[in-house]
């Protein structure tokens, strides 16, 4: 596991940096009706677990992943039928056909992206948002290796049924304006 990476999210809910993570993302609130009654969830990168608390709402069972300790031990208090792990999504297993829905908001980890495809069962359904580089108009300090391009997101998950698709700024309730790229998408077989 990354140690920088997990001392560096801990740091930052440490810090108070959790405003975003509190609430389930509004692609998700907004889209809730793609999302079976049950099954088996996949929350990659699952911060606080706000997303997470959707899901087992909706009656899944939902495997968190997250590398930050603090934030798994904070999401499994407030959700305690949540199965958290901390882990470095890039180590970690994940069986094919296992999921009916994969979650994946704003971490970017294109390896994994063939692994989301076979984990998900047929009929199962990725929620993915990221940012793109668009944002590189606000904040000009960042990795460019960490940013969506036109159409990737799109493009990578070509195998899907998209159901969703956008590309463009949103202002989220807890934050600055974002470029982001949305997508959902099914597996068919």
């Amino acid at each position: 596991m990354p140690t920088k990476d997990a001392l560096r999210w801990n740091a930052r809910y440490l810090d108070g940096y959790s405003g975003s993570f509190i609430s389930p993302r509004a692609l998700l609130v907004e889209n809730a009706s793609f999302l079976p009654r049950s099954g088996l969830a996949l929350d990659a990168a699952m911060g606080l677990g706000g997303n997470s608390g959707l899901l087992i709402e909706q009656g899944l069972n939902v495997i968190g992943v997250d590398i930050s300790e603090l934030a798994v031990s904070r999401a499994k208090h407030r959700f305690p039928q949540l199965w958290a792990v901390i882990a470095d999504l890039t180590q970690f297993y994940i069986p094919q056909n296992a999921f009916d829905v994969i979650l994946n908001f704003f971490y970017l980890e294109r390896g994994l992206w063939p692994c989301y495809i076979q984990a998900l069962k047929p009929g199962g359904v990725l929620f993915f948002e990221s940012l793109t580089l668009d944002m590189l108009q606000i904040h000009p300090e960042l990795n460019p290796a960490h940013l969506l391009k036109k159409d990737e997101l799109k493009l990578g998950f070509y195998e899907l049924e998209i159901l969703v698709y956008r590309e463009g700024w949103i202002k989220p309730v807890t934050g600055h304006p974002r470029a982001v790229a949305s997508l959902i998408g099914r597996k068919l077989h």
